[in-house]
């Protein structure tokens, strides 16, 4: 059984962590806002982005001028899979659920024969992955040093991507990220950005836009700017979603070190007033025997 000495340090210990993570919880609150507010911002041009695309590759799917990155390269089997995680950990399983899909994933391309690339943005991702994935880690995207995701961070893991497909070091890319939807619930998501994904049928809304130039030629521009965009909304989701995810995280561990600093406490005083009757008792035994 712990001394009074013992317990005594172990409550403040545990008063001190409390405060540490009250501190996090409130620092990810005001960060959220923020992060949320961006996320929920760029998702209408995305969708508007995606409604565009998706009408114009509907009318030229299967057409021998089709863009490369619409087409593909006729093959399925080089596999990319860019794994977005978060550079900081204390954000409960945020990192943990992205790494997961993205682990099936690649463990079910390699037992169909296929050969897996990993790029990884946000160094928590690789350090998980490298374990048992390292052989197929190919790059890492280092964002520790940026504040606040913009376009132009999207923009250089877009063009890292893009120029690869270009040298044919793969025929399909896969991101990997978690929505957000609210404080308590971030959707890990996989999503396939090339080749562009054609929809069966395109929507009425899309087939009252003509275009000028010819459909190939706005494509060949605008699919390099949606593969752009996906990233960029991808990076900004995964943003919101990990300051909920540390912000839930730092309330279950303000709670229970609550909790804990209540049943030392009372532990505390027991070992005390045990102490104390055991003082008396021994006085009293004394001054009986005198």
């Amino acid at each position: 059984m712990p001394n009074l000495k013992d317990l005594k340090n172990r409550i403040g210990s545990v008063k001190s962590t409390r405060k540490i993570t009250k501190a996090m919880q409130m620092v990810a609150a005001a960060k959220l806002r923020r992060a949320q507010d961006a996320a929920e911002a760029a998702r209408p041009y995305a969708e508007k982005m995606a409604d565009v695309v998706n009408g114009l590759a509907a009318s030229v799917a299967g057409s021998s001028t089709a863009p490369k990155l619409l087409a593909g390269t006729g093959s399925d089997q080089t596999h990319l899979l860019v794994v977005m995680t978060a550079e900081r950990g204390l954000c409960g399983g945020f990192n943990s659920s992205i790494v997961k899909i993205a682990r099936y994933r690649a463990e079910k391309l390699m037992s169909e024969g296929k050969t897996v690339k990993i790029l990884t943005v946000g160094k928590k991702g690789r350090e998980q992955l490298k374990r048992d994935l390292g052989d197929h880690l190919i790059g890492h995207v280092d964002l520790s040093d940026v504040k606040r995701v913009g376009y132009e961070n999207a923009a250089d893991v877009a063009k890292q991507v893009l120029d690869m497909y270009e040298a044919g070091e793969f025929d399909i890319a896969t991101i990997f990220f978690n929505r957000f939807e609210s404080v308590i619930s971030q959707v890990p998501t996989p999503r396939q950005i090339i080749p562009a994904e054609v929809p069966e049928k395109a929507s009425d809304t899309e087939m009252l836009y003509d275009y000028e130039p010819s459909e190939e030629a706005i494509l060949e521009d605008l699919l390099p700017r949606s593969v752009t965009t996906q990233i960029f909304t991808a990076l900004l989701e995964n943003a919101a979603s990990e300051q909920g995810a540390r912000m839930s995280a730092m309330d279950n561990a303000t709670r229970n070190a609550g909790d804990m600093i209540d049943r030392l406490t009372v532990e505390y005083n027991r070992s005390r007033q045990a102490a104390i009757t055991k003082e008396l008792i021994e006085i009293i035994s004394g001054a009986e025997a005198l």
